[in-house]
């Protein structure tokens, strides 16, 4: 390779220095006209009549109903949706049965469906003149226009994120390494906690952050199931729509930057895990090659592989 070539190869790309600037410009002009200038706009706002206007509006009594039912619907969701998106990816990457291109495509289904059009399906089913309406306002069990239909709605939209985050990853790593733990021993538990599990940790974390993210900001579902009434079925979108539409300008932009807030925090905690996980894999990337025990004479003659040759974490399994 010539010098040229060197030159060309270190820099990325042939295109002339214009080129990079004008794709670089274009960019960032995108990124600050409709990223960074709406989330100005946004605590600009919400600080126009000062400090004393903000703490009120977010020390309203409504305000913090809906902060607390926010973080309470999050607080339910984001776990019921990581033990499915951890099952449901574990089976569909590491297992081969019938039906899985339809377990696969129900995973998919909350992209493709309006979270409006969810929401009206939770109330033809749970509402009062829906399929189980007439036997849950008979036994006294409230789901539409209550927390549990705002929580069901939430977990629909959010359940994808997890398992779609793991699939792809745990279909990549392939079934080397568990076959393996499992052949030194080591049971099927065994195997996801210290084989599986510690493999997709950044994949898992990362569809964490963007479950918890969408459950806090969901709008269109929750909006159908929960009746808008205030103080008590009313999340943080719907009570930031609420004032917004009463002309509480200041009111509606103080909680507006609250939940940005917690979307900025999010991105940091996003921005973080990428951070660790790259400068665990250059780590790894350094670390000169293992070489391959030689097989003794007793594990030739099927013994028991000796305690140095089975990995840490299987040893360290009980």
């Amino acid at each position: 390779m010539n010098t040229s070539q060197t030159r060309s190869a270190r820099k990325g790309t042939s295109e002339a220095a214009w080129v990079r600037w004008l794709l670089i410009s274009l960019a960032l002009g995108f990124m600050f006209l409709f990223l960074v200038l709406p989330l100005a706009a946004v605590f600009t706002e919400a600080l126009r009549k000062g400090w004393g206007a903000y703490g009120e509006a977010i020390r309203e009594p409504d305000a913090w109903s809906a902060i607390r039912l926010t973080l309470l619907t999050a607080a339910i969701s984001v776990p019921v949706s990581l033990v499915f998106g951890v099952a449901a990816a574990w089976c569909v990457a590491k297992f081969e049965f019938r039906g899985k291109a339809f377990l696969t495509t129900l995973i998919d289904l909350p992209f493709s469906v309006s979270p409006v059009v969810v929401g009206l399906i939770y109330v033809l089913v749970f509402g009062a003149q829906g399929w189980f309406g007439p036997w849950l306002m008979a036994n006294d069990i409230k789901i539409i226009f209550a927390v549990p239909g705002i929580i069901l709605a939430t977990l629909f939209i959010t359940f994808p994120f997890i398992a779609r985050e793991l699939i792809p990853l745990m279909q990549a790593q392939g079934n080397d390494e568990e076959q393996a733990a499992i052949v030194l021993g080591a049971t099927g538990w065994q195997t996801f906690w210290h084989v599986t599990l510690p493999n997709v940790k950044w994949g898992l974390i990362y569809g964490v952050i963007l479950c918890n993210a969408r459950a806090m900001g969901e709008f269109g579902a929750v909006s159908v199931v929960s009746g808008h009434i205030r103080g008590q079925t009313n999340t943080m979108p719907l009570h930031i729509e609420v004032l917004y539409n009463e002309y509480q300008s200041v009111a509606a932009f103080a909680v507006a930057s609250l939940l940005a807030l917690l979307a900025l925090v999010t991105l940091a905690i996003k921005s973080f895990v990428e951070w660790s996980h790259e400068r665990e894999m250059k780590a790894l990337a350094e670390l000169p090659p293992e070489r391959p025990p030689t097989p003794s004479l007793a594990s030739q003659a099927g013994h028991k592989p000796a305690p140095e040759f089975v990995p840490a974490a299987i040893r360290a399994a009980p």
